[in-house]
């Protein structure tokens, strides 16, 4: 490898407080070096605070919420509403 042109490759914990989740990885990504954090070996490591996880996303967890902002969903169905799938006559000149 060429020296000063790839990035950095180091220890990050990145942290989902909402689902109380630590993961303990590596990364290139630049962190900031004041939010440290110690893990379960007793090493201090740079410390990500995630905003949702795969321990918190509704995708993986199976508990599927709606969160409505502004009545967004009741515009939608009030615009909308439900529809009825449309059932298909039968032509009788095709067999």
């Amino acid at each position: 490898m060429k020296p000063e042109i790839h990035p950095e490759y180091k220890f990050v914990v990145f942290e989902d407080s909402s689902a109380n989740y630590r993961l303990l990885t590596r990364t290139t990504m630049r962190v900031d070096a004041q939010k440290t954090t110690q893990w379960e070996d007793g090493n201090i490591y740079p410390l990500v605070q995630l905003d949702i996880s795969n321990a918190s996303h509704p995708f993986f967890t199976g508990q599927m919420k709606i969160i409505d902002s502004a009545g967004r969903v009741e515009r939608f169905n009030k615009r909308y509403g439900t529809r009825k799938k449309a059932v298909a006559k039968k032509d009788p000149a095709k067999k």
